[in-house]
């Protein structure tokens, strides 16, 4: 199956799919931070139309989520990012899923198909993260586990807090790969 995952810069998706030998490809701005050749330096929207059989995206919260809507709420920026995952969600791919945390979109496009906790895969954390379905069921929890901390939310300032808030953890990008990667 040719498997895209949009705006994913860390490869831990992609990476999900390809040891369960899927013709995997991560596609960002920015370059792999794994390094590997499966992944498209460039602008999400110019390979769409390439045959993709399945995309999970990744779009980037800034103007999305709810922790900046007092900012943002009504501005150019965020009916530009509202219009670039409709695109996304629209592209002519048969099963697609948008992941973001829980925010704007529910409000400016459609509420959102399942919201998804990292405990639920392994992670000892809290953060709600929603997901757009097309033609994909729900992820069904993997492994539950007990003690949660809000990680995420704690992580003191630096220059890299956005990247490493918004890596997608392994335990749910297994749980895409295994549940949504059948042929």
């Amino acid at each position: 199956m040719r498997v895209l995952i949009g705006c994913e810069f860390s490869g831990v998706v992609r990476q999900a799919f390809e040891r369960r030998r899927h013709d995997a490809w991560s596609c960002d701005l920015l370059p792999a931070e794994d390094g590997r050749l499966f992944h498209i330096q460039g602008d999400v929207l110019e390979i769409l139309d390439d045959g993709w059989d399945l995309a999970i995206f990744h779009p980037p919260c800034t103007y999305l989520a709810r922790s900046g809507a007092r900012w943002h709420r009504g501005t150019e920026r965020q009916m530009e990012a509202v219009r670039f995952v409709r695109t996304l969600y629209d592209a002519p791919i048969p099963r697609v899923a948008i992941e973001n945390p829980i925010g704007m979109l529910t409000s400016l496009w459609r509420p959102s198909d399942q919201i998804v906790q990292p405990w639920w895969f392994g992670h000892g954390e809290v953060k709600a993260t929603a997901l757009w379905l097309k033609n994909l069921p729900p992820l069904r929890a993997t492994d539950i586990v007990k003690g949660r901390t809000p990680r995420v939310h704690w992580m003191p300032p630096s220059s890299h807090r956005w990247k490493d808030r918004s890596r997608t953890l392994p335990g749910l990008a297994a749980a895409m790969a295994e549940q949504w990667g059948i042929a």
